[in-house]
């Protein structure tokens, strides 16, 4: 989808710094909508992901979220993977960004991924103890 589109559908996106500093044809860099951010190449959407702060209040689109532009950030590692184990979606342990205090899921055939993490000292979270999803992945064009 060409960004204008995604633009149009979406409102107006935050662009990354990049591409106020390179000018708007440096490609991989993301448009922002609050917690919606879409990469872009070529001046089309590359990728597509969303990113939380647990412990705070994320904000999307009406178009991503309808009904509920807001909700909390805190969703457990072990949340995702049994909504997804109901949907019957496949996902494994991604390796590649499985280390140290934080852990990932790749779903497939959709290759989105999921990476989660021991909330920070700032995060105010129920469980401290807990990995808590800090971001979703899809790319869609030139990652695969």
């Amino acid at each position: 989808m060409p960004l204008a589109e995604a633009e149009d559908l979406l409102g107006p996106g935050r662009p990354h710094p990049a591409h106020i500093m390179k000018g708007p044809d440096i490609d991989g860099y993301p448009y922002s909508w609050d917690g919606l951010k879409l990469d872009v190449t070529q001046r089309a959407v590359s990728g597509i992901g969303i990113h939380l702060w647990p412990g705070s209040t994320v904000k999307l689109p009406a178009l991503v979220l309808p009904e509920s532009e807001a909700f909390e950030a805190n969703v457990l590692r072990e949340e995702l993977i049994t909504a997804l184990d109901t949907a019957g979606c496949e996902h494994h342990v991604n390796g590649t960004l499985t280390f140290g205090q934080q852990s990932s899921i790749l779903t497939r055939p959709a290759n989105v991924y999921a990476v989660f993490s021991l909330p920070g000292r700032n995060n105010q979270v129920p469980r401290r103890d807990r990995h808590y999803l800090d971001v979703m992945r899809n790319y869609t064009a030139w990652h695969r």
